[in-house]
């Protein structure tokens, strides 16, 4: 059963008889389609999906297009989408919670425009976590509205004693990459 949640919304990742080893969050959007002369047309949008792992506050680690894997292992960025282009998730990070290194303390998940298109172009954004598993949507977070921001720290995955809880974030930012993020996604780690 899908959670739909909404900017600032926590649930708890905890599974009904048994413990969530696997996930995957992923990213998806669409381009908004522009009346022109000859009809409608869609730009392609490249918006880069990252994740931030963080232990007692400082960055562990980042898996984004250009570090496909986090050096334990234990996190996977499934590639760069250039276009967002198709249905369903445009970019995925898959996380292994059993395999995650237990001083990591939470995962921000973040969303930026390389090419510094801002969200006013974006539209049908969403975030999902899935139970890689069970294949199960456990929650989806869809973001309304457009913006001036060309990035979005869009959801952060924490550790509460021995599970694991979901933070719908939807805080829009500027930058190209999650390094140009870092005040913002510090803030909120």
């Amino acid at each position: 059963m899908t959670v739909s949640m909404v900017k600032g919304q926590r649930i708890s990742l905890e599974k009904p008889g048994g413990t969530l080893r696997m996930v995957r969050m992923g990213l998806g959007w669409d381009a908004v389609r522009k009346q022109g002369f000859f009809g409608s047309r869609q730009r392609e949008i490249d918006l880069d999906a990252s994740c931030v792992l963080f232990a007692d506050g400082r960055i562990a680690d980042v898996v984004y297009f250009s570090k496909l894997v986090s050096d334990d292992g234990s996190v996977r960025h499934t590639g760069d989408n250039l276009t967002g282009a198709g249905d369903g998730d445009d970019e995925s990070v898959i996380v292994d919670l059993a395999r995650l290194p237990v001083h990591v303390s939470s995962l921000v998940f973040t969303v930026s425009s390389f090419n510094g298109q801002t969200f006013d172009e974006v539209e049908n954004a969403f975030c999902r976590l899935v139970d890689e598993t069970g294949g199960g949507e456990l929650a989806r977070y869809t973001l309304t509205g457009g913006g001036a921001h060309t990035a979005m720290v869009m959801a952060r995955l924490y550790r509460h004693g021995d599970a694991w809880k979901m933070n719908a974030i939807g805080e829009p930012c500027h930058g190209r990459t999650f390094e140009d993020m870092l005040p913002t996604i510090a803030g909120l780690a």
